[in-house]
């Protein structure tokens, strides 16, 4: 079955601290009903964007690391989910109540199919 990310997008400055209460019992009921479904692999919220740190490759093979998101942006990522969905159009759906229950955008992404023969060292994404 194909999985999604479904990402939270938080203005810079944003902080969530100051939500209150009503949006943590949101967050919780759409992962309960996630897990029922049987859509949630996995879910994680992210420490403010001021605690990133970003490394971009340098010539000659060095690296350089800044403080900071990793794009130049007016938003950032702050949270996310990695779901099975059959298709996009239920993967939507989650992503309708994500924008919902975290009162934020949210960006819906397929993940790239792979198969076992890509590496058989990482197990292929979608394989049940």
């Amino acid at each position: 079955m194909p999985q999604y990310l479904v990402a939270i997008h938080h203005p810079d400055g944003y902080d969530g601290s100051l939500e209150g209460e009503a949006m943590m019992r949101d967050i919780d009921v759409l992962n309960e009903e996630m897990v029922a479904a049987g859509a949630r692999i996995f879910a994680g919220g992210l420490s403010p964007a001021s605690s990133a740190r970003s490394l971009r490759a340098q010539p000659g093979g060095k690296v350089l690391i800044t403080d900071g998101p990793y794009l130049e942006t007016k938003e950032h990522v702050g949270g996310f989910w990695l779901l099975k969905c059959a298709n996009m159009d239920e993967a939507l759906a989650w992503g309708r109540k994500a924008v919902v229950a975290c009162r934020a955008s949210v960006e819906v992404r397929a993940f790239l199919t792979r198969t076992p023969d890509d590496n058989p060292q990482i197990p292929a994404l979608g394989q049940d």
